[in-house]
């Protein structure tokens, strides 16, 4: 999995290649993590995503808490067919935003 970053004022926007699983998540938790302390608001870029198991909901999940404790926000965009229909299933949907 690769991340790249772009900051964009107060938005810093996360674009994922690859697989979120048990292997890779933690790496997505550091930079979601470290993404929250330089912007407001952090978009995860899911284009290139295929695939996200359980490990990787984990990381959504301290993702929007981090957000909600920081008075910021989390959004997700760009996601797969495969993916939402994971998200959807979990109920990530009803409380993640997903343009």
């Amino acid at each position: 999995m690769t991340i790249q970053t772009k900051q964009d004022g107060a938005t810093l926007t996360l674009a994922i290649e690859g697989r979120v699983d048990t292997m890779t998540s933690p790496q997505l938790q550091q930079a979601v993590l470290q993404a929250f302390q330089s912007a407001g608001k952090v978009v995860l870029d899911f284009a290139k995503v295929p695939y996200i198991s359980s490990a990787g909901l984990r990381v959504l999940l301290i993702g929007q808490k981090t957000a909600q404790s920081k008075n910021g926000s989390m959004v997700l965009t760009n996601v797969g067919e495969t993916v939402q229909n994971v998200l959807d299933t979990v109920g990530f949907s009803s409380v993640m935003t997903i343009e």
